[in-house]
């Protein structure tokens, strides 16, 4: 999906996320060894002659830039924050040097046990996946090489460093690897190395299995047809929605249910958009994820219906936002957005789930008054006027 991403070195450095690939072509000498033709008169601030952020520095020069190499904890391009420093996942010294074409940085580590790099990652993945964060770690800037780690800021640094042999590794779970792309094992369970890295803004591989725009070369704003759609998921049945769903943080794998009375739940914390008789709202078939009170606060609470008339579903739903902004002209945080398919829609207040959601081509109802979405974005027409379908949250922009 296109999301816009914030290319600041820093954040994009500290949060260990947001990072793009694209296929490549050539084989040069595997990831960490010395390039003949390649100098190390970019080697400096404490980095030693020969040593391995210097080999490291040669190699990536193959396929992009890198000069100004330092090693010194002080130098203003080094990031803080989450970023492995040395004695940690077993990294044994840093290092960042410039590109020169856009100057952007790239950062380095040598670990000195490449499992042991893995394995820290991963864990500091599901811990913010854990940690309410369930989209972490799906725009993965992680890129491993033999003996080294490189970590670009920008998605066009790792568009040229993938052309190598170095590859993106990503733990979280949910993070696609669309067809044409390479997947190979990672040295953890549980996470992946592959030459296609998925960019928030979309300038990242091409994934030929997204939906893409019907008006070629109409001078439309990116993500916005003119006219249909780019495509939105469907599923025949409550069934195949819970499956279609199963790896968003949704709660629907381990607590799902179709009863009328559990379905019906609601909370101060968790309020569904249809209420009352499911029908009216043109809902064929209605189920529950997550955890009603039972005598407790109710925990994670969404809800998955099949839509026999969708018209009839967004035009009750644009009642419903127009009634919630008539308060204070916002949605309240505990109110569900309602995402649709073609034959399906979700409704959750979760925003890690949503953000997964679009990945998956759901798009949210928006009939907030003279709403509009950012180029890279989706925006495309809803089945009632006055409301748009988007994957675009201005309270929640992708970071």
């Amino acid at each position: 999906m296109r999301i816009q991403r914030i290319l600041a070195t820093t954040a994009a450095l500290a949060c260990l996320a947001a990072l793009p690939a694209c296929e490549g072509e050539g084989h040069p000498a595997p990831p960490g060894a010395p390039a003949p033709s390649a100098s190390a008169s970019g080697a400096a601030g404490g980095a030693a002659a020969g040593g391995p952020l210097v080999r490291a520095q040669q190699y990536i020069r193959q396929w992009a830039g890198c000069e100004d190499l330092s090693a010194k904890a002080e130098d203003p391009r080094m990031p803080h924050g989450d970023f492995p420093k040395a004695g940690q996942w077993s990294v044994t010294e840093t290092g960042v040097c410039s590109t020169t074409a856009d100057k952007s940085d790239i950062v380095i580590a040598v670990p000195k046990d490449m499992k042991e790099f893995q394995a820290g990652y991963k864990k500091y993945v599901m811990d913010r996946i854990s940690g309410g964060e369930g989209a972490y770690g799906l725009f993965s800037n992680v890129l491993v090489g033999k003996d080294f780690v490189a970590f670009p800021t920008l998605p066009k640094t790792s568009m040229a460093l993938v052309r190598s042999e170095m590859r993106v590794l990503t733990c979280n779970p949910t993070a696609p690897v669309p067809k044409g792309y390479q997947r190979e094992k990672a040295l953890v369970e549980g996470c992946g190395l592959s030459d296609f890295v998925a960019a928030e803004d979309g300038s990242g591989s091409p994934n030929l299995e997204t939906p893409q725009n019907p008006s070629e070369g109409g001078g439309e704003k990116a993500g916005q047809p003119a006219t249909g759609s780019l495509g939105l998921p469907r599923a025949g049945s409550i069934a195949e929605l819970r499956t279609l769903v199963n790896n968003s943080p949704l709660a629907c794998k381990e607590h799902f249910s179709t009863d009328p009375e559990a379905v019906a739940v609601e909370s101060i914390d968790f309020q569904p958009v249809v209420k009352g008789n499911a029908l009216d709202w043109g809902v064929t078939g209605r189920a529950l994820c997550g955890q009603p009170a039972d005598g407790q606060r109710a925990r994670s609470l969404s809800w998955l219906d099949t839509v026999g008339d969708m018209r009839r579903l967004q035009t009750k739903a644009k009642a419903a936002q127009q009634a919630d902004l008539k308060d204070d002209g916002q949605l309240r945080a505990t109110a569900s957005r309602l995402l649709v398919g073609e034959n399906v829609a979700v409704e959750t207040n979760s925003v890690s789930a949503r953000f997964v959601l679009y990945q998956m081509q759901f798009l949210s109802l928006n009939c907030v008054p003279g709403f509009s979405a950012p180029s890279g974005y989706r925006l495309e027409k809803a089945q009632v006027d006055g409301c748009v379908l988007t994957n675009y949250e201005p309270e929640h922009p992708v970071r």
